[in-house]
């Protein structure tokens, strides 16, 4: 009987060998040369030192060629799969990951201010730092104000001028303070010929240009903020903005009409600077189960992988993510790995992209359940506190 046993085990040690042989093969093992080039692939042969020869010839599978079903490697066929050389490119250029990427607290913006000194519709409407310069031609004591040093407008938006007093003059256009000054005057003059000249105006957005940083020339004028837990970035003269879900370019229209609402030619750029920190947990039959941030898209072999690859005693054939939705349900997911980390399935159906907070559990095996099973009730359990000692049988002593 043992001898048997020794035959059938060098029987299938002998087939596992010859498979591993078989699979050890490149695709340029199998191909044959013809006259006409590589049969497997129909390249053309080329001229090399060695004489005619196939060029690099590899079998590959697409899971774009499976009609939306999972491909597997019966379905290899000729593929350009070493198209760069050494010194080339690490790979060709992919699609973006994310169509979008929509802002979240722990983000850092940089916000790029721009005094671009131009209103988009209107006229200009004067505004508390303003200053202008009246002139009479009927009266030259009513004259306030130069082009070098003009009167300025208080932050209560009104002027002081002759005979009138305080006039209000923030919220007016520069022919409006004029017929304004010169419906006044009409009670003191005939014709008082009043002239209005803008000498400084839009200081509100050199003011918050300033307060970012950048005072002139070719100085940065920019800030970064970080979106706080509630969602929201304050920003100098409108204060708080809600920008949690906003792309960038959601947020950059937003801003800009927020200051649009208090200041002319005043535009923001937004960059992101930092991303906060994308988080995974993996937990289970891991080498060092744990918390792992993703500095990069990851998936669900690869956050196993990082966490020190799964252990003998994985379950890989029901892995288990659970993820967060949009509203904050529990939604969760089975996946089969089991075939992919072994080399059996090309293009797994279930290897899937994670999601910030994702937890991913590797389980146990039904075996090591059953093992536990008999530890805990026959070991540990009721027969580790009350012995089995065996039957006796008791004959009476016959």
């Amino acid at each position: 009987m043992q001898r048997i046993v020794v035959h059938c085990l060098i029987f299938i040690a002998s087939c596992l060998f010859l498979a591993d042989n078989l699979m050890a093969q490149t695709p340029a093992e199998h191909q044959s040369i013809t006259a006409h080039g590589c049969q497997g692939c129909g390249t053309t042969m080329v001229a090399g030192p060695q004489g005619y020869g196939c060029p690099k010839c590899m079998m590959g599978v697409d899971c774009a060629t499976a009609c939306g079903n999972e491909a597997r490697w019966q379905d290899m066929r000729p593929m350009n799969f070493d198209a760069y050389g050494p010194g080339g490119y690490a790979g060709p250029a992919r699609l973006q990951h994310l169509a979008r990427y929509h802002i979240r607290p722990g983000d850092q913006i940089q916000v790029v201010y721009l005094v671009t000194r131009r209103q988009e519709n209107g006229q200009y409407r004067l505004m508390p730092g303003d200053q202008v310069s009246i002139e009479s031609i009927a009266d030259g004591d009513l004259n306030r104000g130069s082009l070098e040093n003009g009167l300025l407008i208080q932050p209560d938006g009104s002027i002081t001028v002759r005979l009138l007093g305080q006039v209000q003059a923030a919220g007016l256009t520069v022919q409006g303070l004029r017929a304004l000054l010169e419906r006044e005057y009409k009670a003191f003059y005939d014709d008082p010929s009043i002239d209005v000249t803008p000498v400084r105006t839009n200081t509100l957005a050199e003011d918050i240009r300033a307060a970012v940083g950048g005072l002139g020339g070719l100085a940065a004028q920019s800030l970064t903020v970080t979106v706080m837990p509630d969602g929201q970035i304050r920003l100098p003269g409108i204060g708080g903005v809600n920008v949690q879900g906003f792309t960038l370019s959601q947020l950059k229209r937003e801003v800009n009409l927020r200051y649009a609402e208090v200041v002319v030619g005043l535009e923001i750029e937004p960059i992101l600077a930092v991303q906060a920190p994308h988080f995974v947990y993996v937990l289970g039959q891991v080498a060092t189960p744990g918390r792992i941030e993703m500095t990069a898209p990851t998936t669900a072999i690869g956050a196993i992988a990082t966490a020190g690859g799964h252990l003998a005693g994985g379950n890989l054939r029901q892995v288990v993510i659970f993820r967060r939705a949009e509203d904050w349900r529990l939604v969760s997911t089975m996946l089969d790995l089991q075939g992919a980390i072994r080399g059996k399935r090309p293009t797994p159906a279930d290897e899937i992209w994670l999601r910030d907070g994702d937890v991913v559990i590797v389980p146990e095996r039904p075996i090591l359940l059953f093992d536990q099973f008999v530890a805990q009730v026959f070991t540990n359990g009721i027969y580790g506190v009350v012995p089995f000692q065996g039957f006796q049988i008791d004959n009476g002593g016959n």
